[in-house]
């Protein structure tokens, strides 16, 4: 079979945790010629090591450090987008997008962060595949704050909430039901060990270095008009959703607004998927996610600045698009109503008009990577 899936992970430090996903991979009997690992790191690393790791593996793929990302810019007409993709921050992973619109023979995109390792007794890619191929019945969850926590289960023992989970939405009544769906695009998997948790919640439950335990739950999807935080550690998806999925660059800004970058682009993607009735699968494949031990208080710098802002974004792009017909289409109506608004009545409030913006030329870049007219709009002509 040919390659189909393209496994984007970005690195700076464990590589290796390649090693462990093709074991697992062929430990289950998964096709590994699927596969096409990414890896997309920096000039400073040791690219040559990745990719004898590679061969040594004998996947198929490719490392593209900040040198390789500017050739492919150049090479395919982007350079004036490079701005989109941040270096040596984790939406690098944009970067995997841009490839994969590149690569028109790439079906699905699977995120994996380097911190990560799979449970042995799960075929990984396998069940992430069949997630995405689901049809049948499944948990729904909705609440009367129109946010549901990934960790709802046994929530009243453990009282976590995840990354991003706003917490005006917190103390949340939470209704299950059992729904037929057989539209799913995303599949986000969770994790054990170290739990996806912002730096206030972690000082809460954890301790100085950033360290917490984990508690997980089955299988489900948010009910429509219901969000949820998306952490692109232990994530596969569809091609069709690309132009929704931006991963927003994040840190390096003049607001100082950090951390919320998959969170955001999952806001966006839920809304999508919202509107066109598809859906995101939660649950399994688990990842054991053993987070390096560094200061809870540095990533509560890089958290605060955007704390107030995480709070609204979905306020505002709720019933944005509904006439919308395409994933392009919805994303467009996001990126104009961030972009145009006036958002001085928060902290760091232009910084909407700042991903809007981002978004609006991620749609540009996009339509001059792709085959002309792929995403259904006209691009805007760039600034010289």
């Amino acid at each position: 079979m040919s390659q189909d899936i393209c496994v984007v992970v970005p690195t700076i430090r464990e590589y290796d945790c390649m090693r462990a996903y093709v074991e697992n991979a062929r430990e289950h009997g998964f096709d590994c010629s699927r596969l096409h690992v990414l890896l997309v790191t920096e000039d400073f690393c040791d690219t040559a090591e990745m990719r004898a790791m590679l061969d040594e593996l004998g996947v198929s793929g490719e490392v593209f450090d900040g040198t390789r990302r500017r050739e492919f810019y150049e090479r395919h007409g982007i350079a004036e987008y490079s701005h989109l993709v941040p270096a040596a921050r984790h939406a690098e992973t944009s970067f995997g997008l841009l490839y994969m619109w590149a690569n028109p023979r790439f079906e699905y995109g699977v995120f994996i962060d380097d911190d990560t390792r799979p449970h042995g007794d799960v075929d990984f890619f396998g069940r992430h595949l069949r997630n995405l191929a689901f049809e049948g019945d499944v948990e729904t969850v909705a609440s009367d704050e129109q946010w549901v926590n990934v960790l709802y289960q046994r929530a009243d023992e453990h009282g976590l909430y995840p990354r991003g989970y706003p917490y005006s939405a917190m103390g949340e009544t939470v209704e299950t039901t059992t729904t037929h769906v057989e539209d799913v695009v995303v599949s986000q998997g969770l994790w054990t060990n170290v739990p996806d948790l912002d730096a206030v919640r972690i000082l809460m439950d954890g301790d100085l270095q950033g360290q917490a335990r984990t508690r997980t739950t089955g299988d489900f999807v948010a009910a429509p008009g219901n969000y949820l935080t998306v952490c692109s550690m232990n994530l596969a998806f569809r091609r069709e959703v690309i132009p929704a999925f931006y991963q927003l660059p994040m840190d390096d800004n003049e607001w100082d607004v950090g951390r919320f970058d998959d969170i955001w682009s999952g806001v966006f993607l839920k809304r999508a998927c919202d509107v066109f009735g598809t859906q995101i699968y939660n649950g399994a494949p688990l990842c054991r996610h053993d987070k390096a031990p560094r200061s809870t208080f540095d990533d509560l710098a890089n958290e605060v600045a955007g704390l107030e802002l995480n709070e609204h974004l979905w306020e505002v792009v709720d019933g944005v698009g509904a006439d919308a017909a395409s994933y392009a289409g919805v994303f467009e109506a996001m990126a104009t109503e961030l972009a145009d608004g006036d958002w001085s009545e928060y902290n760091n409030g232009a910084f909407f008009n700042h991903v809007g913006e981002h978004m609006l030329d991620w749609l540009d870049c996009l339509d001059q990577l792709g085959a002309p007219g792929a995403l259904g709009r006209t691009p805007a002509v760039a600034d010289d």
